[in-house]
């Protein structure tokens, strides 16, 4: 959704700024806790309630969370409840990633398999896949038994598909024309 993009972007490239002057890993998981805990439902509606307070939703979240808030995350937390913006936090958070990719020269990859793929084998794809995109991959394995066998590759906006089901889907174009 365009519009949650736009909302997120600057909270997303903030949070990047002071996360670039530490450690990033270590903001790229409360920002992950934080997306989980707003995305559900029943803490928004709570937030939402015209009887509770926003210091009372930071509470709540700040105690839900597991590990203790950074002082920034607590600051990102807070401006982004005082704003009403509680619901945009997941897409700040991929936002977030897509920023720290970025300045990494990583990008995040999703492989959909037929079937579970052996950790040596998953080494060679991921070396394989590496080089036919030029970077550094994060590698995300989804079984999708429809594809019947091989795989297929989202990395972005492109997709490598050597999937049995591709296959066929070519074969009957072929056929058929």
């Amino acid at each position: 959704m365009a519009e949650l993009a736009t909302l997120a972007r600057p909270y997303a490239e903030a949070l990047f700024d002071v996360a670039s002057q530490g450690d990033v890993a270590a903001f790229a998981q409360q920002v992950d806790a934080l997306a989980a805990i707003a995305g559900n439902a029943q803490l928004r509606e709570f937030a939402n309630s015209p009887k509770v307070s926003s210091e009372q939703v930071f509470d709540l979240i700040a105690s839900v969370v597991k590990s203790p808030l950074s002082e920034p995350m607590k600051n990102l937390l807070r401006t982004v409840i005082d704003n009403g913006r509680l619901t945009v936090m997941p897409e700040i958070a991929q936002q977030f990633h897509a920023l720290a990719n970025a300045g990494a020269g990583v990008s995040d990859a999703t492989v959909f398999s037929a079937f579970p793929i052996e950790a040596t084998q998953l080494a060679d794809v991921v070396a394989t896949l590496e080089k036919r995109f030029a970077r550094k991959l994060n590698v995300v394995v989804q079984l999708e038994p429809a594809l019947i066998g091989g795989i297929r590759v989202v990395v972005g906006d492109e997709v490598m598909d050597t999937s049995v089901k591709a296959r066929l889907e070519q074969m009957r174009v072929a056929l058929t024309a």
